[in-house]
């Protein structure tokens, strides 16, 4: 199998932050490897050392048997084999949709010009974009600029895509269509590394994954290994966090906003869709039976494994009050919540109340 990059004993410090420890890697052609892993564990850092954006403190990068990291090495021919899509996009306001496709081609592949627009024109139609070739960059969507920026990358015919986190600045609607994108250079055999957090994307298209914690890689192995079948405890953790939610609430003035958007986003890291709307729905529903507030409330949402069932339990700290389905509570928010939910539970230990409610995403 062809090896188009490799790196040896890789490490990259920031002053005292050590952010790459000795990471030893190997991308071959055809390969599509997701990077995975808490903020902050060096994922992109590592994505931005191997097309030569950032220098190592020690360690080897191969781009075709080629150390790049040796002096004398021409990182700009590196970066054309080597290419990157950015979150930020970085589409040129100052040309349009076509003409920041035939940009590279034309001054640095030194393509005629007749070319180099027939190429553009064929990816972007690839990426769906066929009909705003002349469009400019601000009046496009974020989803759309994105995809401008990944033919861009497709037009230099690079060996291998970087993608740091290509969908980090997209709302969940334009987010799909990139993935699209990505998902169908997955089907053309195009060799990918993918810095992502959208665990469900990373289990469809990779053929390898890789866990990065403090700057090391952690764990590898295919989709199934590392997220059915972790070995690592540290492995272990990321993932069944990634299933689970955790809110505490310290006072009746708690940030609704704040909570609604965790629970956004932790419908859309495991793959649950539109029901954040009615997972909010639930919760606030139970908050408001929980007022007036006598004590912390602690909010536990959890994904079950490979399923789109999910159980949300709640614990009222020094509780005092009705509890829910005994003579008193609204009946019209309970008709709500039983709609909604396929059990409801209760219990009172000690000063505690507990509620747990199953239900499943449609």
């Amino acid at each position: 199998m062809n090896t188009i990059i490799k790196t040896e004993a890789l490490s990259k410090r920031f002053g005292d932050n050590g952010v790459l420890d000795g990471i030893d890697c190997e991308i071959h052609e055809g390969d599509i490897v997701s990077i995975i892993g808490p903020s902050g564990c060096g994922k992109s850092t590592f994505l931005r050392c191997l097309n030569g954006l950032e220098k190592p403190d020690s360690g080897h990068i191969f781009v075709d048997g080629e150390d790049i990291v040796a002096r004398g090495a021409d990182l700009p021919a590196v970066r054309v084999r080597v290419g990157m899509v950015f979150q930020e996009m970085n589409v040129f306001r100052h040309l349009d949709v076509l003409e920041n496709v035939m940009l590279g081609p034309l001054k640095v592949r030194k393509m005629p010009r007749e070319e180099a627009e027939k190429k553009a024109v064929d990816l972007l139609r690839m990426v769906g974009l066929g009909e705003m070739l002349h469009a400019a960059p601000d009046s496009l969507s974020g989803g759309q600029k994105q995809r401008v920026a990944i033919a861009r990358t497709l037009a230099m015919d690079p060996k291998v895509i970087l993608f740091d986190e290509p969908t980090s600045a997209l709302d969940p609607s334009r987010k799909s269509e990139v993935l699209s994108v990505i998902k169908e250079l997955a089907r053309q055999g195009r060799t990918m590394v993918i810095v992502t957090h959208e665990m469900q994307f990373a289990r469809d298209v990779s053929t390898r994954v890789l866990f990065l914690q403090r700057g090391r890689i952690v764990e590898e192995g295919t989709p199934e290994q590392v997220f059915d079948h972790p070995r690592e405890l540290l492995t272990q953790v990321f993932v069944n966090n990634l299933r689970s939610l955790i809110f505490d609430i310290g006072s009746p003035d708690y940030d609704l906003y704040k909570l609604n958007g965790e629970i956004e986003w932790f419908c859309q890291r495991n793959n649950l869709g539109r029901f954040y709307v009615s997972l909010e729905l639930i919760v606030e529903e139970m908050l408001t039976k929980m007022m007036p507030f006598t004590g912390p409330i602690h909010i536990c949402v959890h994904c079950r494994e490979m399923s789109r069932k999910v159980s949300v339990e709640m614990v009222q700290e020094r509780f005092s009050g009705q509890i829910v389905g005994r003579e008193g509570t609204d009946e019209i928010s309970m008709m709500l919540l039983r709609g909604l939910c396929k059990s409801i539970t209760e219990e009172q230990r000690g000063e505690d109340r507990i509620v747990r409610l199953e239900t499943e995403a449609q």
